[in-house]
């Protein structure tokens, strides 16, 4: 199916944010953790754990709630904005922090608008590529690629998001251009790369494993 053809030291960390406030005899009724990718990402399965883990702590359901699009800013967005009361936190990736630059304008602050809470996970990124391609090797697949400038593709979860960037570090180490196709959750850009519609993917490791 989909072949690893590389594993880089760029990592994908997840981290809990709340709007600030929250009353006392907290939590008084269920909390929700809003990820801003499809269901089945990286970042959803970590929340998915994370909310588990927090309901049996906190005695209160944790439910997560999936808000994909605009590289996770939908979501951030709708966090900031929620009452300041501590029952609506974000999981966020690096991609909160690289969003101011990767973005003309967005609705919120990151820095204003939230408190963090803890990093709960650190996610390392593999290169997977479409078994059509005929390169075997990290280094065939360079110069592949830089023989066919502009003709190839690679996935990613939206401007400014870990594998974005692993993907334009690659690209700006190696001298290759490509064309770059943004998805609202990774298991979206496996399905493309799957298929033959993408030819590469820096994926998440949960969701990339199972397919290598």
């Amino acid at each position: 199916m989909v072949k690893n053809t590389a594993c880089i030291i760029l990592f994908g960390i997840s981290v809990l944010y709340a709007v600030p406030g929250s009353a006392q005899g907290y939590p008084a009724k269920p909390v929700r953790i809003i990820v801003g990718f499809s269901a089945g990402s990286t970042t959803d399965l970590i929340g998915r754990v994370l909310a588990a883990k927090m309901a049996d702590g906190l005695g209160q359901p944790v439910v997560v709630d999936n808000r994909p699009g605009a590289g996770a800013n939908i979501a951030a967005e709708l966090v900031s904005k929620a009452p300041p009361d501590g029952y609506t936190v974000l999981l966020a990736n690096a991609g909160l922090a690289t969003g101011a630059t990767a973005y003309v304008k967005l609705n919120f602050n990151a820095l204003r608008d939230f408190t963090p809470v803890t990093q709960v996970s650190a996610t390392p990124h593999i290169l997977v590529s479409h078994p059509s391609l005929p390169p075997k090797t990290v280094k065939e697949l360079i110069a592949f690629t830089r023989a066919r400038p502009g003709e190839l593709n690679f996935a990613s979860t939206g401007h400014g998001n870990s594998d974005h960037l692993a993907a334009e570090l690659f690209s700006y180490m190696t001298q290759l251009k490509m064309v770059h196709i943004t998805y609202k959750g990774g298991p979206l850009a496996l399905n493309d790369l799957i298929t033959g519609q993408i030819a590469m993917y820096f994926a998440g490791l949960l969701v990339a494993l199972p397919l290598v």
